[in-house]
């Protein structure tokens, strides 16, 4: 992969692309799992940062690595985006799950 995309000299492209999706990815996963998870989701973050870390540094093609380190500290910035938005909730910006409880 690294090889054709260097040819066609589209590597930093695709790169940039593909990192600009999984943070957009990312933003409405932050919101619907505080909506309907809460605070607890923020250990499902951590898990899947730390594998993508490991899968970083295991993968030898430095395109999915790239790619692998976006995920992981895209992964380890939604833990502060999940307080965030709890935040962002309790002022009103957001609704809350009413079937949750919500507690301080």
């Amino acid at each position: 992969m690294t090889e054709l995309l260097s040819q066609h000299h589209m590597l930093g492209l695709v790169l940039g692309l593909c990192t600009f999706l999984i943070i957009g990815i990312f933003h409405p996963i932050t919101i619907k799992c505080e909506y309907y998870f809460g605070d607890g989701c923020r250990w499902w973050f951590l898990v899947l940062g730390l594998g993508a870390v490991a899968g970083s540094i295991w993968v030898t093609d430095p395109f999915w690595s790239s790619l692998l380190g976006v995920l992981a500290f895209s992964s380890f910035w939604t833990i502060g985006e999940i307080k965030e938005q709890r935040r962002r909730v309790e002022r009103g910006w957001f609704p809350a799950n009413p079937k949750r409880n919500r507690q301080k």
